[in-house]
């Protein structure tokens, strides 16, 4: 049922990008929908509605009594949200726990798992993260000058070695200038 369309029955409507019921698949494309009207009509089998206000009256088996949430919050912030806990009190103290008797007749207790509870164990393992992200960073910066040494070590060797080449073949030069002119 769309909102808008004042009938009570199926209207073919073209629809683009940002209309309910469709969603573009190519840049401008529009689509010619089929879409129901939002006046209830005698062919509709069953309406889902929502209670958003009570009024004066009770509706009978809806809105004259109140039915409690099965469930708890998991999470650790909600949890201390809903018992107005601050961080310092214990979180696993105010857990909304069911006892319930089971088939063997055996009286049990069920709660959730709290998720995201900073335990000293997941403090450990947060320090340790860090810890080895610095050591790496520290053992990168040493590998890095100990490369860097090497580097400058052996270009300054191969410059003298070029050096001691360039001086050999000086000399091999000077002395057969020296044989060619003394002969």
């Amino acid at each position: 049922m769309r909102q808008g369309v004042l009938t009570n029955t199926r209207v073919r409507l073209l629809c683009k990008k940002g209309h309910k019921c469709y969603r573009q698949r190519r840049t401008g494309e529009r689509k010619r929908k089929s879409v129901r009207g939002c006046i209830v009509g005698q062919d509709i089998a069953v309406l889902n509605l929502v209670v958003t206000k009570i009024g004066d009256n009770t509706v009978p088996g809806l809105t004259d009594d109140s039915i409690p949430r099965r469930l708890g919050p998991k999470r650790a912030n909600n949890i201390r949200k809903l018992f107005n806990l601050t961080k310092d009190d214990d979180v696993r103290q105010y857990v909304i726990v069911r006892e319930f008797t089971n088939k063997k007749g055996v009286s049990v207790r069920k709660a959730p798992k709290i998720q995201r509870l900073v335990t000293p164990l997941t403090l450990q393992r947060k320090r340790a993260r860090k810890a080895a992200k610095m050591n790496s960073v520290l053992r990168n910066k040493e590998e890095a000058a100990a490369y860097k040494k090497v580097v400058a070590q052996r270009l300054a060797e191969q410059k003298e070695a070029r050096r001691s080449l360039i001086s050999k073949r000086r000399s091999t030069r000077k002395s057969q200038k020296l044989a060619a002119a003394s002969s």
